[in-house]
């Protein structure tokens, strides 16, 4: 399937002496992705000897994860007077390789695009070293629409908006699963597989973790509370007192960790009265449902912050600034910015109950200023109006037929 929006964010800077830094959590897409677009400058007519791909999770390549080999191994492979399209995927298995990259983006011929599955390549020696020579295009498992997309092109059954809807929260968005045809114990075969690989490879491994339970239970702490506020204090308590005892410095590491790895998403709070953010009490959304509930199952499921934790990811992919809100002593599910203007946003799955109605208006109450209010449910109630609070129905907004 054609993912045109990645597309369209890599078009802008071909050709441009910048490096396209595709990053992402495991499994969303990247190395298909840039497979697609090197397919698509073949077809562009750009010759073969032009383009160097090199997956560095092969075991074929190893000798190419020593920055110095690497970038021997590339450069022997340039053409002069032609423009030269480097491609390298999982960039940070290669040590140091911020130095074969410097020396590559160093080259007037040379267009550079490089994938990884850890946050960490953006900081550090690269960061310093490229400090505004590269962009950042974050990648995320498929849309609702581009799932509905994906499952019509492999001919599943016709089925209602909602029922693909609820298919789409329970099996997760990561691409592959859709080739498994909601067949559960395969789906959560495989979701359990991408699981160990963050947990083993990019964060136990990586940061030298010997006993990975705690880490487990904090990422089932955090995987059974998305949306709601998440402190490493209330966690190393929580666990403490479950007979787990583990210290929050530790905890604080370890959330730090699973937002490096793309597991999960920090949105910290915005006070709408005093126009700040505030550094203490942040949110925490995750990147994929299906992975919550193939480590958790479906008891105790929260329907309505898996529905806030979709529209939060929705929001991101549309590229707002996103904060949770903070007015006086209510709380605003999303507070988001553009260019343009702010919305304040409150998600429910359902305001049919005139209490739930109220509840959900009431914080918006005292707001000085004249941006948006919008209230986004699973009603079939399109264009009502609350008091000049606007109400949406969440699948056409998560299906882009409706904007903010």
């Amino acid at each position: 399937m054609v993912r045109n929006e990645y597309f369209k964010s890599t078009d802008a800077f071909k050709d441009k002496q910048i490096i396209k830094v595709f990053t992402g959590i495991r499994r969303c897409g990247k190395s298909f992705f840039m497979e697609q677009y090197i397919q698509r400058l073949r077809d562009s007519g750009i010759d073969e000897n032009q383009i160097t791909y090199i997956r560095l999770d092969d075991l074929e390549n190893e000798l190419l994860l020593n920055y110095s080999n690497l970038y021997a191994f590339i450069k022997s492979g340039l053409i002069e007077n032609k423009m030269n399209y480097v491609f390298i995927d999982e960039v940070q298995l290669c040590q140091d390789f911020q130095k074969a990259i410097e020396s590559l983006y160093n080259k007037k011929n040379v267009d550079l695009y490089i994938t990884g599955s850890n946050s960490q390549i953006l900081s550090g020696e690269l960061a310093t070293l490229l400090s505004g020579r590269y962009v950042t295009i974050d990648m995320q498992p498929f849309s609702f629409s581009e799932y509905l997309e994906c499952a019509k092109e492999n001919h599943f059954p016709n089925q209602s908006i909602e029922d693909n809807y609820f298919d789409y929260v329970r099996f997760g968005s990561l691409p592959f699963t859709l080739q498994l045809e909601k067949n559960q114990e395969n789906i959560f075969q495989y979701l359990n597989g991408v699981y160990n690989t963050i947990i083993v490879k990019d964060i136990a491994r990586r940061h030298q973790i010997k006993d990975i339970s705690v880490l487990e239970s904090v990422i089932r702490y955090m995987f059974n509370n998305c949306g709601n506020i998440c402190t490493s204090k209330k966690i190393s308590d929580t666990l403490t007192s479950g007979g787990r005892k583990t210290s929050q410095p530790t905890v604080e590491s370890y959330m730090r960790f699973l937002e490096e790895c793309f597991l999960v998403y920090k949105v910290e709070r915005y006070d709408v009265r005093g126009k700040e953010i505030l550094k203490n009490l942040a949110k925490y959304y995750i990147a994929d449902t299906g992975l919550r509930n193939m480590l958790l199952g479906f008891r105790n499921i929260d329907t309505g912050h898996i529905l806030e934790n979709m529209i939060f990811l929705e929001l991101k992919r549309r590229k707002y600034e996103i904060y949770t809100g903070r007015n006086l002593e209510a709380e605003i599910d999303f507070v988001v910015k553009n260019q343009f203007t702010m919305f304040y946003i409150q998600v429910a799955e359902t305001v049919n109950d005139e209490n739930t109605l109220q509840r959900e208006l009431s914080a918006f109450k005292n707001i000085k200023d004249s941006y948006p209010r919008v209230l986004i449910t699973m009603d079939k109630t399109p264009n009502e109006d609350f008091n000049g609070v606007r109400h949406i129905n969440a699948l056409d907004f998560l299906l882009g037929k409706v904007d903010l």
